[in-house]
């Protein structure tokens, strides 16, 4: 079995020691491992315990890594562990060190899976299927990710997508109801709302015009369909281009009528 015949400190890290068998360096190990096994000079190991030092050296390794990158935020188990591997730790002794978190309560998926959903929530103003795909990101538990989920209440919900849809059917004055729609439809359900709840959202809405709204939109809205077709048609083709293409966007026969007459006004 192989003898101690030098320790010396760690130039770089005076609380890691070096150990040398026969004058040639073989491993180094943390202060904490150096007092529990007693090594000494003139110590000898055998090769069961070489293997047991060196893999709790590795797991303390990790853990203080682990540390580490836990002091700049909150991290899911996921996170921890994806940064262990990059380091190039083993399995065994990732298992070892995320153990030794949760003992010591710097790991808590529980509590980090509610932190990122209530920051999601608040400030990113996200629904439970955008958040949910943020928790499986972060290497949640799905059994997990679901109880926590159900804490978020439709009524919350649709209090944040309320919100939303009234700041974009402020914005988007100038476009019809049914574009409004569309467009709160299709960023509520980016942003993770289940369709249910952005009915709702949508259905609080008074997106009614009046005459005068109704004009400026179809006047901001048919030129530019007009510009867009007038270098290729003209006369009766170009208004039915422009009155298809208003039609689709929602504008009622009447208004489309008005404008086009006044556009033929215009070009009279």
């Amino acid at each position: 079995m192989p003898i101690i015949t030098k320790i010396s400190q760690g130039k770089n890290n005076p609380e890691r020691y070096n150990i040398f068998f026969e004058e040639k360096f073989a491993f180094s190990v943390d202060e904490a491992v150096l007092v529990k096994y007693q090594l000494t000079k003139g110590k000898e190991l055998d090769q069961w315990t070489i293997e047991e030092m060196v893999f709790e050296d590795q797991v303390r390794k990790a853990f203080n890594a682990a540390l580490h990158y836990l002091g700049f935020r909150m991290r899911s188990e996921g996170e921890v562990r994806t940064k262990l591997k990059e380091k190039e730790y083993g399995n065994a002794v990732i298992d070892e060190a995320v153990k030794k978190l949760y003992e010591l309560k710097f790991l808590d998926d529980r509590a980090f899976s509610e932190a990122l959903m209530r920051t999601q929530m608040r400030s990113g103003k996200k629904g439970p299927r955008a958040i949910q795909q943020d928790m499986q990101k972060k290497g949640i538990d799905k059994q997990m990710q679901k109880d926590v989920l159900d804490s978020y209440s439709e009524e919350e919900q649709l209090e944040i997508a309320k919100g939303l849809a009234e700041k974009i059917a402020a914005k988007e004055q100038k476009k019809t109801p049914n574009q409004i729609k569309q467009k709160i439809n299709d960023f509520l359900m980016r942003k993770g709302y289940a369709r249910s709840v952005i009915q709702l959202a949508v259905e609080g809405l008074d997106l009614e015009k009046d005459d005068e709204q109704w004009t400026d939109s179809v006047k901001e809205q048919g030129d530019k369909l007009w510009r867009k077709h007038s270098s290729k048609l003209t006369g009766y083709d170009l208004k039915s281009k422009v009155k298809q293409g208003l039609y689709q966007k929602g504008f009622p026969a009447e208004v489309i009528n008005e404008y086009l007459e006044m556009k033929e006004q215009e070009n009279d």
